[in-house]
């Protein structure tokens, strides 16, 4: 696969105010376990190949399990993922595919038994974040692997 062009470079003052933003959440109210998760799964329904290679890898740097990391896919049916995890992953999985009609009332009161206001409201922006990356990705075939060396992700010894 080659890249068809290099937003960074073509646009480096809108990418530098959205890696602002994206790096901004790192200090939200949200743990970054729930963000590698959330990263993962929006990257997986949205087939972004880059996207999904880098936070599977920031992931496993963090600390997450690889058994964990396979059952993103299949978090419904796995007993590896904790009921705030459940709840970040089922917000991450319809805003990310936005249903005919909005969101769900039953989503929405499901998400918040498990999460604050607040937490909502940090996990909405990170999944707009991942789900922005991800088109940006997909739109000009960024290749799965090319930037681990310039995010330090070839520690991840995958």
């Amino acid at each position: 696969m080659t890249q068809r062009l290099n937003y960074m470079q073509q646009s480096p003052d809108l990418f530098k105010k959205f890696l602002d933003f994206s790096t901004a959440l790192k200090d939200s109210v949200i743990e970054q376990k729930i963000h590698d998760l959330i990263h993962i799964r929006a990257s997986q329904i949205n087939g972004c190949a880059f996207c999904l290679d880098m936070h599977v890898k920031e992931a496993k740097i963090h600390g997450e399990s690889e058994l964990r990391l396979y059952h993103v896919a299949i978090w419904r049916e796995s007993n590896l993922f904790i009921p705030r995890e459940r709840a970040a992953l089922a917000w991450t999985e319809v805003l990310t595919k936005l249903p005919e009609g909005g969101v769900p009332d039953d989503v929405y009161e499901r998400v918040r038994g498990q999460l604050s206001e607040k937490e909502i409201s940090d996990l909405t922006f990170s999944i707009m974040a991942i789900n922005a990356w991800n088109r940006a990705s997909i739109a000009f075939k960024v290749v799965p692997g090319s930037a681990d060396k310039a995010y330090g992700l070839d520690k991840a010894g995958l």
